[in-house]
């Protein structure tokens, strides 16, 4: 057991600290992202196919390349869903559904694989906006700002790895519901 583990820091001190990692270029860059939206309740519901909104997620980061491997990417974006009326077959009218625009700071480590890069990614950022949460368990109606903890991950692809698929995923820290996104996104030289 302490062999592997000792392997395992070594693999990923090498990995870390190689000068021929090619994952992430250093410098300055601009990501835009799209993709489907989506709200849910942070509690577990009897019939969760009902209580969740769906919509539209978009974001923009100006990245900091420091090392091949790590970088600091201040964010700004937005999200939109809604619960779908066709879904809600209550009367209680439950619905979780957030409008919010979003701001922060994210810092990414990304593998050093050329062509197919996983990278994971968190930070600290805060929601302006609305957010409904009707459920069996909350009943929650909050607008203004709250902060949010953004969690990131999936694979940059691509000769430059400038290409993206990934998951974001915002946790609130003080309303009841989390949201995020499935996207996509290209990153734009600016040096």
């Amino acid at each position: 057991m302490k062999s592997t583990l000792r392997s395992f820091i070594i693999l990923v001190f090498i990995a870390f600290f190689s000068n021929q990692i090619k994952a992430q270029t250093k410098g300055k860059f601009i990501k835009a992202v799209i993709g489907f939206g989506s709200s849910t309740s942070n509690y577990e519901e009897e019939n969760p196919e009902i209580i969740d909104g769906s919509g539209f997620y978009t974001h923009a980061e100006y990245v900091l390349g420091i090392t091949r491997w790590f970088s600091v990417r201040p964010y700004a974006g937005g999200i939109f869903t809604s619960t779908d009326e066709d879904k809600i077959k209550n009367p209680e009218g439950y619905k979780v559904e957030t409008n919010a625009f979003l701001l922060g700071t994210k810092v990414r480590l990304c593998a050093p694989i050329p062509w197919v890069a996983p990278f994971i990614e968190t930070g600290i950022g805060a929601s302006i906006g609305s957010f409904e949460t009707f459920t069996n368990y909350v009943m929650e109606k909050k607008n203004g700002v709250v902060a949010h903890i953004p969690i990131g991950f999936g694979l940059a692809v691509g000769p430059k790895n400038n290409i993206e698929l990934g998951v974001s995923f915002y946790g609130n820290l003080s309303t009841e519901q989390s949201f995020g996104g499935f996207t996509a996104g290209y990153t734009f030289a600016l040096d």
